[in-house]
C-alpha cells in the first residue's frame, strides 16, 4: 500500500524511489510488525485475561506445567493481525503470492480461532472435532495447492527442486497439487505439536520464516537466481515482505510467550504460521529445504506419529510422553533448557538449509 504512495511522491522527489525496493520494504515491514506487537500485545493480554480465556493443563502431563493453568491463550490471533498489516502496508498488493499467502495464513487461523473458542470459551474440551478440523484444513490447502497450480506460469515452477544438486528438478504434473497440499497441512500441524512451550514453536518459526525470505529474494531476482542456480520465479521476491513481518510479528510475540509465558499463542496462531510457511516454501521451490530447517517441527511430528503406532501395535510407548519435548521435560530437563536446546538446533539447521543456496 505504501509503495504506491511512495511510488506517486518520487515524481516530486527521487529520494521515494527507494521505498521500491524489497529489501528496504522488508526491514520496515519487520520493523512495523513489531512496534505493533509492542503496543498491541499488552491490550490483547489485558483482554484476554478479563475474559478469562486461559489454558487448561492436563494432569497427566509435566507437574511443573500446572502453574500455567489460566494463562491468556489465543495470543496467535496478535500474530496474524500484525502480519497482516505489515504486509498491507509493505507488499506490492498487485502480487498474486501475497494474496495467496495471506489468505492461507488468515482462512487457518479462522480455523485454530474456532478451535480455541469451542475449548477456552465455551469450555468444550474436545474443540473442535478431529474430523472437521482435519477437513477444513483440508479443503483451504487443497484450495491454495489448485491456484498455485493453476498460476504457475512456466513447467518448473509445478516441479520439485532437490537442493545441493545442480539443476536437479522433478516434475510432478498433476501430482504438484496432492504434494503442495501435503506440505501446507503437514507443515500446519507440525508447528502446533509442537507449541506447547514457552517460545518453543514461535521462535523455530521466526528462523524458518526468516531464511525463506532469503530464498524468495534470490528466486524473485533474476540475476541473483542465475547466479546461485535457482529456478527464477517472478513475483516470489514480495514473500520476503510476508516473511519479514512473520519475523517481527514473531519475535514481538516472543516477548510476552518468552518463559515464563504471559500469554499462548493458541490454535489460532500455530495452525496459521505453519500453514504459511508450508505456502511460502512452496511458492519458492524450497519444500525439501523447509523440511530440514524446520527439523524441530518434524522431530516432534514424528514423535507423535512412532509413539501412536507404537502403542497400538505393542501396546508400548517409546517415549514418556509425545510430543518430544515432554518427553525430556519428564527425563528431568529444566523447561528453559529444553526451548533453548531446540532452539540451537534449530538454528544449525536452517544453517544447513541456507548453504544450499551456494552448494549445487
Amino acid at each position: 500500500m505504501l509503495m504506491y504512495f511512495a511510488d506517486y511522491l518520487k515524481d516530486l522527489y527521487s529520494g521515494f524511489n527507494v521505498f521500491t525496493y524489497i529489501t528496504l520494504r522488508a526491514i520496515l515491514s519487520a520493523l512495523t510488525a513489531l512496534v505493533i506487537s509492542f503496543v498491541v500485545g499488552p491490550i490483547m493480554i489485558r483482554r484476554l485475561t478479563d475474559r478469562q480465556v486461559g489454558q487448561t493443563i492436563r494432569l497427566d502431563g509435566p507437574q511443573s506445567h500446572l502453574p500455567k493453568q489460566g494463562t491468556p491463550t489465543m495470543g496467535g490471533a496478535l500474530i496474524i493481525l500484525v502480519i497482516t498489516l505489515s504486509t498491507l502496508l509493505w507488499a506490492d498488493l498487485a502480487n498474486r503470492y501475497v494474496w495467496i499467502v495471506l489468505g492461507v495464513l488468515l482462512a487457518f487461523g479462522v480455523i485454530g480461532f474456532i478451535d480455541d473458542w469451542k475449548k477456552l470459551v465455551l469450555k468444550d474440551p474436545n474443540g473442535m472435532k478431529a474430523r472437521t478440523k482435519f477437513l477444513s484444513q483440508s479443503f483451504v490447502g487443497g484450495i491454495a495447492a489448485v491456484i498455485l497450480y493453476l498460476g504457475a506460469q512456466e513447467p518448473y515452477e509445478t516441479a520439485l527442486l532437490i537442493p545441493y544438486f545442480k539443476d536437479m528438478l522433478i516434475p510432478l504434473g498433476g501430482f504438484y497439487v496432492v504434494f503442495s497440499y501435503l506440505v501446507i497441512v503437514g507443515t500446519s500441524n507440525a508447528v502446533n505439536l509442537t507449541d506447547g512451550l514457552d517460545g518453543l514453536a514461535i521462535m523455530p518459526a521466526v528462523m524458518v520464516g526468516g531464511a525463506l525470505g532469503i530464498f524468495a529474494y534470490a528466486a524473485g531476482n533474476i540475476n541473483f537466481a542465475a547466479y546461485l542456480g535457482l529456478p527464477y520465479i517472478f513475483g516470489a521476491g514480495e514473500m520476503m515482505i510476508f516473511c519479514a513481518a512473520l519475523a517481527g510479528a514473531g519475535l514481538g510475540f516472543l516477548w510476552f510467550n518468552t518463559y515464563p509465558a504471559q500469554v499462548f499463542m493458541g490454535d489460532v496462531g500455530a495452525l496459521a504460521l505453519g500453514a504459511a510457511l508450508g505456502t511460502v516454501a512452496i511458492v519458492v521451490k524450497q519444500e525439501i529445504v523447509l523440511f530440514i530447517m524446520g527439523g524441530v517441527f518434524v522431530m516432534e511430528t514424528v514423535s507423535v506419529m512412532m509413539q501412536v503406532a507404537s502403542f497400538k501395535l505393542t501396546g508400548k510407548r517409546i517415549f514418556r510422553m509425545a510430543p518430544l519435548h515432554h518427553h525430556y521435560e519428564l527425563k528431568g530437563w529444566a523447561e528453559p533448557k529444553v526451548i533453548v536446546r531446540f532452539w540451537i538446533i534449530t538454528v544449525i539447521l536452517v544453517l544447513v538449509g541456507l548453504s544450499s543456496l551456494k552448494i549445487r
